[in-house]
């Protein structure tokens, strides 16, 4: 079946424009960030003109509500010991999936952050206890959902283990709306070698659907600037990087991939864009017509 192909689209001018501009580069799917990545976003709503203009983009486009992604905050360390840096992040969390669910998204997707101070056990519970609280805060069918990382210093979510160590202290009548997300980036990054045949990269797909009791809800679809086990969170165009072009046609063949959202995060060619310019990037073009090639085989 095809599959939905999306990408994290620049959104100068608006989250709308992200919308056009993923439309027009033939793609079902699109990611974006409702904030500055860089600020926690903990006070900040967002404008009912806003959503309307965004969904009026969704109805036009005919992108699927259930197929936008939302990046949280990079800055959002929910596993730190910090009290009072976990209590913002945790904070701004939940105003994102605030935000999000306002604007009817499938769901967030967000980095678990560092547990500097090596308890990971610790922080694993401090993940769960961020990801409750938001739950409980805003009602909805957004779902948040865990990344993996790439493994740098004392990141959490490097492993299937760690995750699933994550879910185990979220009430059971909450994980309907959460879930997992594997970035083959930050796989490769962090030491799993997704390129060594289709069968490997199978096998490892198998150990996180396994440890954690169910498939990942998204794929983001990056090649590799830093090498097996650098540990570097560094995209590159597929095949252009270490991970090569081959392993993204066997992920397209997997049924895993299937029913959910492929996002690719990999560089975009036209960085500075006037507000009304919603033409599509000729990289998501190229890195589609790419990726739709490995299709029409059996999933």
């Amino acid at each position: 079946m095809p599959r939905t192909i999306g990408s994290h689209t620049i959104d100068t001018g608006g989250i709308d424009k992200a919308a056009f501009r993923a439309a027009n580069a033939g793609l079902s799917s699109v990611q974006f960030f409702t904030a500055i990545p860089k600020y926690y976003g903990d006070k900040m709503s967002i404008r009912p003109e806003r959503v309307a203009r965004f969904r009026s983009a969704l109805e036009q486009t005919g992108i699927k509500p259930a197929n936008v992604m939302v990046h949280a905050a990079y800055v959002l360390n929910v596993s730190t010991e910090d009290a009072e840096m976990w209590a913002r992040a945790s904070a701004g969390l939940a105003k994102e999936m605030e935000r999000s669910s306002t604007l009817g998204v499938g769901a967030v997707c967000f980095h678990p952050g560092a547990a500097r101070d090596g308890d990971r056990e610790a922080a694993a519970r401090r993940v769960a206890k961020a990801i409750t609280g938001a739950l409980q805060t805003v009602s909805g069918e957004t779902k948040l959902l865990v990344e993996n990382t790439a493994g740098a210093g004392t990141t959490m979510g490097r492993t299937p283990e760690e995750i699933g160590t994550i879910f185990s202290h979220v009430p059971e009548k909450l994980r309907s709306r959460t879930g997992y997300g594997l970035d083959t980036c930050h796989l490769f990054s962090a030491g799993y070698d997704i390129s060594e045949s289709e069968k490997a990269f199978a096998s490892i797909l198998d150990s996180f659907e396994s440890i954690i009791g169910e498939p990942p809800s998204f794929f983001h679809l990056n090649d590799s600037i830093g090498a097996l086990g650098s540990n570097r969170d560094r995209h590159a165009l597929i095949g252009d990087g270490e991970i090569g072009a081959e392993p993204f046609r066997w992920l397209m063949r997997d049924k895993r991939s299937a029913k959910v959202p492929l996002i690719l995060e990999t560089p975009q060619q036209n960085l500075e864009i006037p507000e009304d310019d919603v033409t599509a990037d000729p990289y998501d073009v190229r890195m589609r017509e790419l990726l739709t090639g490995f299709e029409g085989v059996k999933g």
